[in-house]
């Protein structure tokens, strides 16, 4: 072998170990690199497993502050609830209260003749104004049979059949808004409706009972 292939042989093993040193090397750098991936990767997971375990631990930690807080909302809304029922109930008796207040009848203020002493309540009440129309008193039996027979006397009396109300049993009641607004409770305001109703049909109380026997209505 001659000398300078020698040397160009020398070289070139020089180079293939220089290039295959590179090469172990870039290899075993990719090795590395890939391992230090595989650690940082187990430590984030690693990390990752410790901060559930430790939000898990917490969340049971909190159950019990959390069920007494929803117990504690649930027993005020209950209290609430209650109070507003209670509340409620208070509002809907007075309400009753005032309605039957509405309800009663006035006291009659007109003046009560001696001849009427004999009958008590709404009949009292009808004789007086009876006398006070001008009619006689020898008619008040004829209206004591004819209202009691409609009504009782009861100013609150109601037909449900065909709707007719109060002591004359106006049909419908409202027509004794004409005698005024307290039609409904006020048996003074009745009566005069009836007895004006009773003098433009009939004339008088007696004549308008002798009605009422012979067809059952006045």
């Amino acid at each position: 072998m001659s000398r300078p292939w020698s040397r160009f042989g020398v070289r070139a093993s020089a180079v293939v170990l220089l290039l295959a040193g590179v090469a172990s090397g870039f290899y075993l750098g990719e090795d590395r690199q890939a391992q230090q991936q595989g650690i940082d990767a187990q430590r984030a997971a690693d990390v990752e497993r410790v901060e559930m375990e430790y939000l898990k631990r917490e969340h049971l930690a909190r159950m019990p502050v959390v069920s007494r807080g929803r117990a504690a909302e649930y027993d005020a809304a209950r209290k609430a609830a209650a109070a507003a029922r209670a509340e409620a109930e208070r509002a809907r008796r007075a309400e009753e209260a005032a309605n039957r207040k509405r309800r009663e009848a006035p006291p009659y203020a007109g003046p009560i003749p001696d001849s009427c002493e004999e009958y008590t309540g709404n009949r009292k009440i009808g004789c007086a104004i009876l006398l006070e129309k001008g009619f006689e008193l020898e008619e008040m039996p004829c209206l004591d049979k004819l209202w009691t027979k409609e009504s009782g006397w009861n100013h609150k009396a109601r037909n449900d059949s065909s709707g007719a109300y109060g002591i004359p049993q106006a049909l419908p009641g409202s027509k004794m808004g004409s005698a005024g607004d307290d039609w409904e409770t006020n048996p003074a305001t009745q009566i005069e409706w009836g007895l004006g109703y009773i003098k433009g049909r009939y004339g008088t109380p007696c004549k308008a009972w002798a009605h009422s026997q012979s067809t059952g209505w006045y």
